[in-house]
């Protein structure tokens, strides 16, 4: 189906890129590279001219640390929202939060799409994806609290976990009003899940893309690549495009990265083997 994004529409035989800018110190690829605005405004250009469809602006880091507030969050992110809305009309804006409040904000500012990383930790998150006719992302995290890393956690089969969480969420986002073409579906890899969880979601992604919902991979330099090749951050991107490469040949339409180019290419060539390109 055609996906619509916001004020922005993509047809369903594009595969898109969705741009990581991160306006944190601590961010744990990236180290706080786009914490100042001026680099965060050159990234964005950066991945634009690279071709991704979408950015994703996020205002805290996922892992643990010290607590920001809504208020904190909003002066990382509101304005910087507004400034690339304003700068590149064309672009698919997403923001990374949890919170309704924020989400309300960013919308305000323009932001097309509420990249919810926590699983409806704020159950009117939705509520705020309706009342601006944006898209929300629905994320599977197993009910974990934000920004704690998953202990000793269990699941009798992950992959129904997450196709049960992810489409009550979905439908959930749409009695709320949120239109059926705007929302989207991601297992959320190392989000509640230990490296063995994420490989059976990458594993089993096709029974996701089964459930009809447009399914949101962020794969890119992920825990899970790192402990299963025993390697630190900074060299994961061939593990990376190998765990994509899977989700493509699955079926995925989102994925959210850090290596525009690198991914746009490893997905073209995987949904060429697979005959959906």
């Amino acid at each position: 189906m055609t996906l619509r994004l916001g004020r922005h529409s993509f047809t369903d035989e594009r595969s898109l890129m969705m741009a990581i800018v991160n306006r944190t110190p601590d961010s744990f690829f990236d180290k706080g590279a786009t914490w100042d605005e001026d680099k965060a405004v050159a990234r964005v250009a950066e991945v634009v001219a690279q071709g991704a469809e979408i950015v994703d602006i996020g205002g805290i880091k996922a892992a643990p640390g010290v607590e920001i507030t809504e208020a904190e969050e909003k002066a990382r992110v509101v304005d910087f929202v507004a400034h690339v809305r304003a700068t590149h009309p064309t672009l698919a804006i997403s923001v990374d939060t949890w919170r309704a409040s924020v989400g309300d904000a960013v919308c305000a500012a323009g932001a097309d799409i509420l990249n919810d990383a926590w699983g409806g930790a704020d159950p009117e998150l939705v509520d705020v994806a309706a009342a601006h006719d944006a898209a929300i992302v629905c994320t599977h995290t197993g009910g974990v609290t934000p920004r704690t890393r998953p202990y000793r956690i269990e699941y009798d089969d992950v992959v129904r976990s997450a196709i049960t969480d992810t489409v009550a969420y979905a439908e959930r986002a749409v009695a709320a009003g949120v239109r059926p073409d705007s929302v989207v579906i991601d297992p959320a890899h190392d989000f509640g899940k230990n490296t063995f969880h994420s490989l059976e979601i990458t594993r089993r992604l096709g029974e996701m893309v089964d459930t009809g919902w447009p399914v949101l991979v962020s794969l890119s330099n992920k825990d899970f690549v790192g402990e299963t090749l025993d390697l630190p951050v900074g060299e994961r991107l061939v593990g990376t495009l190998a765990a994509t490469a899977v989700c493509a040949l699955a079926g995925a339409r989102i994925y959210r990265v850090h290596q525009v180019p690198e991914t746009r290419q490893t997905v073209d060539m995987a949904r060429a083997f697979a005959a959906t390109r």
